[in-house]
């Protein structure tokens, strides 16, 4: 059985579980899975890989032998001359006192527990006995829920402090290692319950697989998880990239700007969606049609309709989807994040991203000589032409304050900005978020997207020219 240890030390180093020579714990329940663990864990301590600091073991009182399963793990260890760390609870009291699953209870309570006995033992990982079999099961269960790659991605090799040197080895050559050493176990009598869906997969549909379709099946389906564990990676990394761009948080509400949203492939688009919802879900489930829900809206042809989802209401709100409170509709004013953005200096030439607020600003030299064909640019575009010479440098970008007013192009008389956003019917919740050019006297230059101040026109007197250029990130625009 040389070739299980070697590639339980192949699984450890590939997926760097711990460190060569590392300390960790090997938790333990007494299935033959986790007893496995233990005695290669302690064959691989034994040859400098790593350094076996002790085993723990949690009891759940939920079966009649769950104390006979305790006792054997304390006699296990004692024989390997190792340090145990036992706790029980009463998870079924836990469940109901929670309002739970037993299921959620238990892993709730095993992985505290997990981490308290890493402490006490000074160590930094735990390594639990999950096999190639759980990963295939776990594959096939989320497959049959609609999963996406995030999902049958299944079991992480590492996931923080616990860590699962046994992905690669299958539950059956484990239990003839343990043979061959002449080791023991306890069996779980629950496992045999085909009321339980995971037992079901177990026991009638990987055979049948097995015996008519893929007799390797268990491997293929790891393989499987294995190649969505990396596109979910991948995924995640891309949508994490573009949070800070399209997801605006707030203690009330969390906004997602619906344009950004439209400029993502889809699968980036439904991850950036999933997390901004997973993180007001308050623990509850968000599944793949919570999450097309609110890319419902985002499609939409309107600018409005609302959606009721786990812990949350998701509202569309001109060009934005606010998440807020599940309880009734959530009040504009309250939906709207306020920004009080900071003058950010915007240099000449230069380019200035501004992902809290969506947007990236730059400016360029206008043509040397004569200001002909510009001056038509619109001072409503993203793209607008100032006379530099009329400009007190530096300049900088801020969101709106109090006060702010100036006399746009065209409308013939001074204005308040909050008069022009409304005039121009800009969103309530989307106002803070206006980019606003202003130079070093403070005056208002230019408010992007909506109007270019009277003071900063080009005209044919005009000796230098300047470009402000305004885009959305993410590409839009």
């Amino acid at each position: 059985m040389r070739a299980l240890a070697d590639r339980v030390r192949r699984t450890i180093r590939a997926h760097e579980l711990v460190d060569r020579g590392g300390r960790l714990v090997a938790a333990v329940s007494g299935g033959s899975d986790s007893v496995a663990l233990l005695y290669l864990l302690n064959a691989l301590s034994a040859s400098g890989e790593l350094t076996l600091a002790g085993v723990a073991h949690f009891n759940h009182r939920l079966r009649e032998t769950a104390d006979r399963d305790e006792a054997f793990c304390r006699r296990l260890a004692d024989a390997l001359g190792l340090p145990i760390d036992v706790e029980s609870a009463d998870v079924a009291a836990l469940a109901d006192e929670r309002r739970q699953s037993i299921e959620v209870s238990a892993r709730e309570a095993r992985r505290a527990f997990f981490a308290r006995a890493a402490a006490r033992a000074g160590v930094h990982r735990v390594a639990l006995g999950h096999t190639r079999d759980d990963q295939a099961e776990t594959f096939l269960l989320r497959l049959l829920r609609g999963a996406g790659s995030h999902g049958l991605g299944a079991i992480r090799p590492r996931a923080g402090l616990l860590v699962r040197p046994l992905l690669d080895a299958g539950r059956d050559e484990l239990r003839a290692y343990l043979q061959s050493i002449g080791a023991t176990w306890c069996e779980d009598e629950t496992n045999a319950d085909l009321a339980n869906p995971r037992n079901r997969v177990r026991h009638e549909l990987l055979p049948y697989l097995a015996r008519h379709l893929a007799p390797d099946v268990t491997a293929v389906l790891a393989r499987a998880a294995a190649i969505a564990r990396d596109d979910a990676d991948f995924i995640r990394a891309a949508a994490i990239e573009m949070v800070p761009r399209i997801v605006l948080s707030g203690d009330d509400a969390t906004q997602l700007d619906v344009r950004g949203l439209l400029g993502l492939s889809p699968a980036v688009a439904r991850r950036v969606v999933l997390q901004a919802l997973a993180e007001r879900a308050a623990g509850r489930f968000v599944g793949f049609d919570h999450v097309e829900a609110v890319l419902e809206l985002v499609r939409g042809a309107g600018e409005s309709g609302a959606v009721d989802l786990p812990g949350q209401r998701a509202e569309r709100i001109g060009g934005r989807i606010v998440l807020g409170p599940a309880a009734g509709r959530v009040p504009r004013a309250a939906a709207t994040v306020e920004l009080a953005l900071e003058p950010r200096p915007l240099s000449l030439p230069g380019v200035l991203a501004l992902p809290e607020l969506g947007w990236v600003l730059a400016t360029e030299p206008g043509p040397s000589g004569g200001v002909k064909d510009i001056e038509g640019l619109s001072a409503r575009g993203l793209t607008v032409a100032v006379d530099r010479a009329a400009l007190a440098e530096p300049l900088a970008v801020r969101t709106r304050r109090p006060g702010d007013s100036l006399k746009p192009i065209g409308v013939g008389g001074r204005k308040k900005l909050q008069d022009l956003l409304v005039d121009r019917k800009v969103p309530r919740n989307e106002r803070d978020r206006v980019p606003i050019v202003v130079d070093a006297r403070g005056r208002l230059v230019w408010v992007v997207g909506h109007a270019l101040a009277e003071d900063f026109r080009v005209t044919e007197a005009s000796s230098a020219v300047i470009f402000l250029k305004a885009s959305r990130l993410g590409g839009q625009g």
